[in-house]
Parts: structure tokens; C-alpha cells; sequence
């Protein structure tokens, strides 16, 4: 694994805990950790499980133990690190979005297809039982045409503009903000769940917080004589864009970190011909449903609570009614990449579904860059 903070804690934990609850074809062994910080690697090495550590992430690719290669690192170094793992013959799991720009975005596929390791980009919520639940009910026709699509990835964690600088908030290590970290996962959500794909945007950015305090190494901010120091913002704060579906129908998608009081709000919301769905992360174990097909008389939202074992992935937790939480979404993605790589499939979501995200993604900011015009989304080459 290259990366060990917040990312790389949860990869580490989906690895520990697969293999306990899931029976597997081959066992993860997790042997060995990147990060440019000796003394933190280490540190994270012993505490997270990993059997060793190594400061160059080439050196990680060439080690002969190592089979795949999970990345947790920010979005401009995704490309050079997968790239070369799949040279050398690697699986790679790498966090999304998949890359900075849809020319990384389309070596890195050229890359998995060119490489006998197979290759899966990391939209996790897509494990949710509930999310698995809305997909196959669409699938079978329960909501009939798909009319309407709402998405919205709401977070409130720099509404304050006091809160420090992060790489997270700097375009050439991040790409984008809250488009390419929250927007990419609704993007693949609402095209996950209805089968469909986003053929056209119009879209706004913006940024409301444009200067913010430098922190410095160990977390504190940056003081000069006429008080803290500031950098400058260079991602979006917010995006808001409408789209249209391949199948006809409309979408609205929302993502923002400026939203108080919405700690992790995934919300999806699906109208179709025959009834709708709705989803919220922050209730994660509940799918609601309503079915048009009903008498007046009778109908309303059913509120399904995902937690028996016919539901995907249940089984193998606790029993019926004892919810599952964010950490376990991880643990499914890793289970369904192994079992693709001892069956000899490309895993999904693959590089190239990534690559259809961030196709996406490039629209957006192409259209909020030339005054919300309808932009199409470009199609494979």
C-alpha cells in the first residue's frame, strides 16, 4: 500500500479484516507500506499491520513479494504510480477520483489493458448493502424509466474559514475539490445504480473561501508579524451542475464541504416511471422505496432496513438487524477484488469505468468555465 493516512487506515483495515469474515479464495498478506516519512511509516507499518516499510514507492512496485499495489495517495501521483505498477505486472487498487485529468486518466486504462494484472478503482460506497439493494431493484424493472436522478455528496468539514490548508485544497495535488473528491463518488453512484451513464452537463463552481491559514508540520498555523499566514485556495468549495441521462432522463447532482451540519450526507433519490428510490449514507442501512404501482389508498415510501443476510455482503457479519458501518464497504471492495483476481476477471469498478467518471468531471469544469454552457460528455475514443 502506498499512503498511510486517512485513506491507507481503512484500505489497512478492509485487508486485516477480509480474510476473517469473508471466505476467500487466497489470503492477503499484507507485506509492506510506502510513505516518504521513515519514522511515520514505520509507525503506521506496526500499528496498522503491515510486515514492513519503505520510504520510495519504486522500490515497493519492484519488491518480488508484492502482488498488488493499493494506492492511497493524493490524485497527482495516481497515474505514475499505477502506470508503473501495472508495467511490472501488478494488480492495482487505486483511490478515486482515478486521476487529475482524463489524459491520465486514459494512459493509466491503456495501461490495465496492456497489463496481465488486473486493475479497480476504489468507489467504495457502490459496497453498500443498500446501494446493491436500489441497483438491483432498478435492474429488474421495479421503478420502471428512469425520470428523474438527485444526487448530492454534502460535508461541512471546511465551512469554517479558519480551517488550515490541505492538500486536499490545492489544484495540482488534489485536481479539483469537492467535484473530483465528493462529486466523482455521486457521479459513479448514479450511474452504478441506474445502469446508465451522464451524457451532458451544465455546470457552476465556486470558491467561497479563497485565501485560508497555513498550517504547519505539526499542525499548528503559520504566524508572521501582522498575524497568521494564508495560502491561496486553488479548488472549487462547491459544485452544482444539471445533467441528462443516457436513458432520457434528467439529474441534478450537488456536491459541497460548505453544507453545516451534514457530516457525510450521500443523498440519492431516483424517480422513475414505476415508483422511486431514496438513499441517504447517513442512515446507511435503510433503502427507501416507494411502488406507484399501489392503490392510492395504500401507497407510501417502504422503508426497507438492509441488514438480513439475503442482502449483499450481510451474511458474513452479524445478524439481521445489526447494521453495518463505513468501514465495511472497504472491507467488501477488498473481498470483491480478490475473488476477481483468483478468478481471472477485471474486477469493477475497472479503470476504464473511472475513466467515464472522469470524463464527467472534465465536462463540469469545462462547462462552469464557459459561463454554465450545456457541455457534452465526451465519449470513448
Amino acid at each position: 500500500m502506498v499512503g498511510y493516512a486517512f485513506m491507507g487506515v481503512a484500505h489497512s483495515q478492509a485487508w486485516r479484516n477480509a480474510p476473517r469474515f469473508f471466505d476467500l479464495p487466497m489470503r492477503p498478506d499484507m507485506a509492506v507500506v510506502a510513505g516518504r516519512d521513515e519514522a511515520a511509516v514505520n509507525a503506521a507499518a506496526s500499528k496498522l499491520g503491515w510486515s514492513s516499510a519503505e520510504t520510495d514507492w519504486k522500490a515497493l512496485v519492484s519488491r518480488d513479494d508484492v502482488d498488488l499495489v493499493d494506492i492511497c495517495t493524493p490524485g497527482d501521483t495516481h497515474a505514475e504510480i499505477a502506470i508503473a505498477a501495472l508495467e511490472a505486472g501488478k494488480h492495482v487498487l487505486c483511490e478515486k477520483p482515478l486521476a487529475n485529468s482524463v489524459q491520465e486518466a486514459e494512459a493509466m486504462v491503456r495501461a490495465a489493458q496492456a497489463s496481465t494484472g488486473t486493475a479497480m478503482v476504489g468507489f467504495t460506497y457502490r459496497r453498500v448493502p443498500a446501494v446493491q439493494l436500489a441497483r438491483t431493484l432498478v435492474a429488474d424493472g421495479r421503478i420502471g424509466t428512469v425520470r428523474h436522478v438527485r444526487a448530492q455528496y454534502l460535508q461541512d468539514w471546511i465551512a469554517d474559514p479558519q480551517a488550515p490548508l490541505s492538500w486536499r485544497l490545492d489544484k495540482q495535488k488534489a485536481g479539483s475539490g469537492a467535484l473530483g473528491d465528493i462529486g466523482a463518488h455521486v457521479v459513479d453512484l448514479a450511474q452504478f445504480v441506474t445502469g446508465e451513464s451522464v451524457t451532458g452537463v451544465s455546470a457552476v463552481l465556486e470558491t467561497f473561501v479563497k485565501e485560508r491559514p497555513v498550517a504547519d508540520s505539526f499542525g499548528g498555523l503559520h504566524g508572521t508579524s501582522s498575524g497568521t499566514e494564508t495560502g491561496p485556495v486553488t479548488v472549487d468549495d462547491a459544485a452544482i451542475f444539471l445533467g441528462r441521462m443516457s436513458g432520457g432522463g434528467l439529474a441534478t447532482f450537488e456536491a459541497t464541504r460548505f453544507a453545516w451540519g451534514r457530516k457525510n450526507a450521500i443523498r440519492l433519490e431516483i424517480n422513475g416511471s414505476h415508483g422511486s428510490l431514496a438513499f441517504d449514507f447517513e442512515d446507511m442501512n435503510v433503502l427507501h422505496y416507494f411502488d406507484a404501482t399501489q392503490p392510492a389508498p395504500e401507497a407510501g415510501f417502504r422503508r426497507i432496513v438492509v441488514t438480513e443476510p439475503e442482502h449483499a455482503y450481510v451474511a458474513n457479519w452479524w445478524p439481521a438487524g445489526h447494521g453495518l458501518g463505513y468501514e465495511h464497504a472497504f472491507t467488501h471492495q477488498a473481498v470483491d477484488l480478490i475473488t476477481a483476481i483468483a478468478e481471472h476477471r477485471q474486477p469493477e469498478p475497472s479503470f476504464a469505468d473511472g475513466l467515464v467518471v472522469q470524463r464527467v468531471l472534465a465536462a463540469v469544469e469545462q462547462s462552469a468555465a464557459n459561463d454554465s454552457t450545456w457541455t457534452l460528455v465526451q465519449k470513448e475514443s
